[in-house]
């Protein structure tokens, strides 16, 4: 890990949201996002036709949820919903779930 400003501040940041143990090595690296970038690739790999630009969504959307069939393998996954909870509730997205169920 390098200790450049930006990856202070990031370490910083997933510390402050409760990250830690496994899952905070595993989001401080890089080989969640490599592997799901090569699943995505080889999901897409055959397609010859990427016009119109919604359809390369679709191909990447569709390789990603072929990816998160593996996701159960990061290190840490349990920490997963705590993480989401922590990064809703520091962004302010619970009051907004909270304002669309009661509408």
């Amino acid at each position: 890990m390098s200790t450049t400003p930006d990856s202070l501040a990031e370490t910083l940041t997933v510390t402050r949201l409760g990250v830690t143990g496994s899952l905070l090595k595993t989001v401080m690296g890089t080989n969640p996002m490599e592997s799901m970038i090569g699943i995505v690739r080889d999901h897409a790999r055959n397609v010859k036709r990427w016009q119109p630009g919604d359809m390369r969504l679709r191909w990447a959307a569709a390789g990603m949820l072929e990816a998160s069939k593996q996701f159960r393998r990061v290190k840490g996954y349990r920490q997963l919903p705590a993480l989401t909870h922590a990064l809703r509730h520091a962004v302010g997205a619970d009051a907004e779930i909270v304002k669309a169920v009661t509408a």
